[in-house]
This record gives structure tokens, C-alpha cells and sequence, in this order.
């Protein structure tokens, strides 16, 4: 209780130093008020003490009127980060805008109509679709040879003897074979569906930039691919 009554008084008598100091100096014509690093006055005078030359401040006029306000070390920082960030959100704004004026222009000029966009995401698709068609055979070839490489390994197991070398190896390298090949499907599976949603966005925009009625998006023409092989059981 004590302690709280003592703070109380000495904020009393800071706040009756810093009035008598405004007086003291207002003959003059010019008060400056500086702050603590709390943002706090804590005291007024014709200038700043070099123990707050960092601090913020206010300059008062003969009527007691703020004149003018200086920033605190903490305000400039803050500002100046403040700006920083707008004026990179800003250049990022403009570099979207760009962008999306470059690929608008190559939209224009690369198709006439929509039936053209249509074909080249066929032809598109087509490539997928052989690449993936290439892919199973693969993967049939892979999932025989590791069938019979299993087979010939079978007898060693049961036996409960160490596989040779060579075979074990085969073994080994065909099944990164066979994981990779699948990975390859699975990736340009997906770049089948990216490729379909990219050229229907591109149509969209080529229409809207045209300022044309939307006509029906054509099938796409690319023939189905084969279901993959299913791996053989060991």
C-alpha cells in the first residue's frame, strides 16, 4: 500500500517538474517536450538532453499549441518497415499485372478461336497418353522378369540358404525398376488432369479477352490409356 502511494507521488511530482520546465522556457518561444523509450514525457525545455536525442518530441508554441512532433528511434523503424513493405507489395502488384498482360498477349496471338485451343490440349494429351502407353509395357516387363526372378530365388529361401549375389542383385534392380516406372505413370497421370484444367482456364480467359459468347468445349480427343498391368504375385 505504501509502495503504490509512493509511485503515485513520485509521478505527481515528475508531472509538476515537467510544468514547471514548460514555464520556465516559455518566455522564449520555443518548448520542446521529450519522451522516455515507454512514450512517456518526462520532461520539457528549450532542447533535448543528449539522453534523448533518440526519444520522441513535441514542440510547443507560446500558447501551449503542438507545433510539430519528432519521431523515437522505435517510430522511425517502424515506419520505415511499414513503408518498406508496401512498396514491395506494391512492385509485387505491378510484376502480377505484367505478367498476366504477357501471358494475355500470348493467348491472343497464339490461337484465333477456341477450336484451337481444343486441339492443342489434344495434342498435348495424345503425348501423355503414349508416354504413359510406353510406360506399362515397361512395367509388364518388369513385373515378368521380377516373377521369374522370385521363382528361381524361391528354392534358396526355402531351403532357408543365401541367395547368390548375382540374383539378389536382379532382384533389387528390377524393383527400383518397376517403382520408378510406376512413379513415372502416376506423375504424368496428374500432368493429364493439369494439362486438361490448364487449357480449360486458357480457354475461359481467351473468351473473356475476345469478348465472345463461350461455345461448348470439344471432347477431349486423346484415346484412353491402357489400365496398367497388375503385378505379378509372388
Amino acid at each position: 500500500m505504501f509502495r503504490n502511494r509512493l509511485v503515485v507521488r513520485l509521478a505527481v511530482v515528475a508531472g509538476t517538474m515537467c510544468a514547471f520546465s514548460a514555464l520556465a522556457v516559455h518566455a522564449q518561444g520555443r518548448i520542446v517536450c521529450w519522451k522516455d523509450a515507454a512514450g512517456k514525457v518526462v520532461g520539457c525545455g528549450d532542447k533535448v538532453p543528449p539522453e534523448f536525442a533518440g526519444s520522441g518530441t513535441k514542440e510547443l508554441d507560446k500558447q501551449g499549441n503542438v507545433r510539430k512532433t519528432g519521431e523515437s528511434a522505435d517510430e522511425i523503424a517502424k515506419r520505415k518497415a511499414q513503408e518498406k513493405d508496401q512498396a514491395l507489395a506494391k512492385e509485387e502488384a505491378q510484376k502480377r499485372l505484367k505478367e498476366q498482360k504477357r501471358q494475355d498477349d500470348a493467348l491472343v496471338n497464339t490461337f484465333t478461336n477456341e477450336k484451337e485451343i481444343d486441339l492443342k490440349r489434344d495434342r498435348e494429351l495424345q503425348a501423355l497418353n503414349n508416354f504413359i502407353t510406353q510406360q506399362n509395357a515397361a512395367l509388364k516387363n518388369a513385373n515378368d522378369r521380377l516373377a521369374d526372378l522370385r521363382k528361381r530365388a524361391e528354392p534358396y529361401e526355402k531351403d532357408k540358404k543365401p541367395v547368390p549375389p548375382v540374383l539378389k542383385e536382379d532382384l533389387s534392380r528390377t524393383e527400383r525398376e518397376k517403382v520408378r516406372v510406376e512413379t513415372d505413370i502416376a506423375v504424368n497421370e496428374q500432368n493429364k488432369s493439369a494439362t486438361t484444367l490448364k487449357y480449360a482456364e486458357y480457354r475461359k480467359r481467351f473468351v473473356e479477352l475476345k469478348g465472345i459468347a463461350p461455345a461448348p468445349p470439344a471432347a477431349a480427343q486423346a484415346p484412353a490409356t491402357p489400365a496398367a498391368p497388375v503385378a505379378a504375385k509372388k
